[in-house]
């Protein structure tokens, strides 16, 4: 099984059958918001499964903050990231990961991809795909295989 993530959009996708034509090979995609709003878009292109989660960007909207899914046989704690102030470090989303024993944890916010894995959790976030912090707009596709967890960051 193949999961695309992407996160912070911004109402900013010009080009979305590019953007979509990154996902094609994947089974499933999950948004992790700022702005949940691209996720109408997306979908139009995008005929699979999409999971969504709200930012700090995405007021008035009535979808969740976090999701806790079992997908694959894993257990993925999905964010934006905004409540456990990840821009400074994950100490505050590692314990909350570690409490809901998590097994993979998916977050934006910064704009900065970033894969770790720490006490056998997986931290997953994909950069911005619109409006990247590090100059280089990403996504990351999740392989799930074999009972293990293959992350990368793609360029778009």
């Amino acid at each position: 099984m193949k999961i695309g993530v992407i996160s912070d959009t911004h109402r900013g996708i010009s080009d979305i059958n590019k953007l979509v034509n990154k996902f094609k090979d994947t089974d499933m995609l999950i948004h992790l918001g700022d702005n949940v709003e691209d996720v109408d878009i997306i979908s139009k292109v995008y005929k699979k499964e999409i999971i969504n989660v709200k930012g700090n960007c995405d007021f008035g909207v009535e979808h969740p903050s976090e999701l806790l899914k079992v997908i694959g046989g894993k257990k993925f704690f999905i964010t934006h990231g905004h409540l456990y102030n990840v821009k400074y470090n994950l100490t505050t989303l590692m314990y909350r990961a570690m409490e809901l024993e998590a097994d993979v944890v998916l977050f934006g916010h910064t704009h900065i991809p970033c894969i770790e894995n720490i006490s056998n959790i997986w931290f997953i976030n994909p950069g911005s795909a619109i409006m990247p912090r590090n100059g280089v707009p990403s996504i990351c596709i999740i392989d799930l295989e074999n009972n293990h967890i293959n992350p990368c960051i793609e360029k778009i």
